[in-house]
């Protein structure tokens, strides 16, 4: 490594009408290996802050700025569009640094807004990018204009600027500024266009190198995800059903797919929620671009904004290296935030930044990075009373909730029992290698009159466990012995499906009886025994009626 040298030494020559406070020595052998220093780094951040750091070393130079040709990003907010011509590209200031010695100037070689954007073709800097020639200012002091505002008092009295195109292979990438308090000669001029073209050759290998660990980054990430994935898709089938609330479900989604919206997702647990998301991605325009999922509810307190927003190397114990988020992961596609409600409360409101501003830093990084991500969050609470209790930020809330969409339980959608069992029984049987059982009607019905509590979670564990454990023969399932609340298949549809088959089963005779009981129960105001009591209703005993209550389990 170069050690206590700098860029000013270098690039100087002897001036007579320099002021001679400023060392104009020039090191042909130090300009070498700067040089060629910079044309092996791997990082186009560190090898700006290499140049800068060399440059701001001597005194000569006031202010150093790299500007970079990208695209348009800030338009809708941006004080220089109506001068812009392009608003398709435009130049962002991507690194700058002051003299620590000046006066009232941070000790910081990186002194600068992310945010300033200059268009192609207007003032000092715009014009190099434009026209590709180098440009010398005199009088700086006088020309603000040509600067955007930007405040040289601050940098001493300035005798000069130059500018020079960062380019490579013909191409323009960008502008090298030097703001000096000495006249730029001839030589210096030639000596700032050289390391302008080698920095332009040393950002082109450098990006070559970023863009390959990006994606080697990115494999790695998506592996991980893929694996969470293949785990979590265990628990959920397609989306399969013919229910009126599963149609209603996908109309919503067919209305919301093509936007950009926010949606969230609201269920109980193990209703299906991240497949009414999958399907949100897959019917949008992001649909070839990633879909990444994120567990809230799994990522541990002190981890939750390196795990969004990932971290740069060193920025805290463990750190070894440099770690892309979830959320650059799904640049250009979608994040999936499942149970939002557990994100804790300090943490939201970088979320809601994200939401808002579409941009976020990583932890211990102070660049800011642009968001391209449709954000789709689920959760089975109940984010208003959590808003209003203080456990969920209020304004996070709304901007989540553009679009809900509720997922309603299995409970709900029992007639979607018969293919979700047929879906689940084929899958198991293909997956374990086992032999494909038979699914009666008599073990429709039990599935029917079970009310779920786990939902299609739980209705596919137990497909699962009764797929071992018949052997090819008919399912038996293991449920609990009494028949579900009253809200169970319908009435019409038991006798639909009983006039079909021409007697009833087990399960199909208990649930009517059940469901007499609880009609009786009803009528009698649930008076147990004496005139007009349900026993009498019935023509049984007391204690016979207060067995079979107790047995059905039916509740006032």
């Amino acid at each position: 490594m170069l050690k206590n040298l700098s860029l000013g030494r270098y690039l100087a020559v002897v001036d007579a009408t320099s002021d001679n406070r400023y060392d104009t020595r020039f090191d042909f052998d130090f300009a070498s290996s700067l040089l060629l220093e910079i044309a092996q780094e791997r990082s186009v951040e560190q090898l700006m802050r290499k140049a800068i750091s060399a440059a701001m070393s001597h005194h000569e130079f006031a202010r150093v700025e790299f500007w970079l040709i990208e695209k348009g990003d800030l338009c809708s907010s941006c004080a220089q569009r109506p001068q812009c011509p392009d608003q398709t590209r435009c130049l962002h200031l991507a690194a700058a640094g002051e003299n620590p010695n000046l006066g009232g100037v941070s000790e910081s070689s990186r002194f600068y807004n992310s945010q300033e954007r200059i268009p192609l073709g207007v003032g000092f800097v715009g014009r190099i990018a434009k026209t590709g020639p180098m440009i010398v200012l005199e009088n700086v002091n006088d020309d603000r204009d040509e600067f955007f505002g930007l405040d040289l008092s601050r940098l001493g009295k300035l005798r000069s600027c130059a500018g020079a195109a960062i380019s490579f292979r013909g191409e323009v990438l960008g502008v090298l500024a030097i703001f000096s308090h000495v006249n730029i000669t001839r030589d210096r001029r030639a000596w700032h266009k050289i390391f302008a073209d080698h920095i332009g050759a040393a950002i082109v290998n450098a990006r070559a190198f970023e863009e390959i660990q990006k994606l080697k980054t990115e494999l790695e990430q998506q592996n991980a995800l893929l694996k969470e994935e293949v785990i979590e898709a265990k628990a959920f089938g397609d989306l399969v059903g013919q229910s009126a609330a599963l149609r209603q479900v996908s109309s919503q989604i067919d209305l919301v797919a093509p936007t950009d919206a926010s949606v969230l997702i609201l269920g109980e647990t193990g209703t299906g929620k991240e497949l009414v998301a999958h399907e949100i991605h897959r019917r949008s325009r992001r649909q070839d671009k990633p879909f990444v999922r994120v567990n809230c509810a799994s990522i541990p307190k002190d981890l939750y904004e390196s795990e969004f927003f990932g971290h740069a190397r060193g920025s805290f114990t463990g750190a070894l290296k440099d770690r892309a988020g979830r959320f650059e992961s799904a640049e250009g596609g979608t994040i999936f935030l499942d149970e939002i409600g557990e994100v804790p409360l300090e943490l939201q409101s970088k979320l809601l930044r994200v939401l808002q501003e579409k941009s976020y830093e990583r932890v211990g990084e102070d660049r800011t990075r642009r968001a391209d991500v449709r954000i789709i969050a689920a959760t089975n609470r109940d984010l208003k009373k959590e808003a209003a209790a203080g456990r969920f930020r209020e304004d996070l809330y709304y901007r989540l909730n553009v679009f809900p969409i509720q997922v309603a339980p299995l409970r709900e959608r029992r007639e979607d029992i018969p293919l979700l069992a047929q879906h689940f029984i084929k899958f198991s049987t293909k997956e374990m290698g086992c032999a494909k059982p038979r699914l009666t009607r008599a073990g429709i019905i039990e599935l029917q009159s079970y009310d779920w509590p786990g939902n299609i979670r739980e209705l596919r564990n137990v497909i699962e466990r009764a797929v071992i454990l018949a052997r090819g023969k008919a399912l038996e399932f293991d449920l609990p012995s009494h028949p579900a609340p009253a809200e169970v298949v319908s009435a019409k549809s038991r006798a639909e499906a009983s006039a079909d088959a021409g007697y009833l089963t087990e399960t199909e005779m208990l649930q009517m009886e059940r469901e007499n009981l609880a009609r009786v129960l009803q009528k009698a105001n649930w008076k147990i025994k004496g005139a007009g009591g349900a026993a009498e209703l019935l023509g049984i005993k007391p204690n016979t009626l207060l067995a079979r209550i107790k047995k059905f389990g039916l509740r006032r």
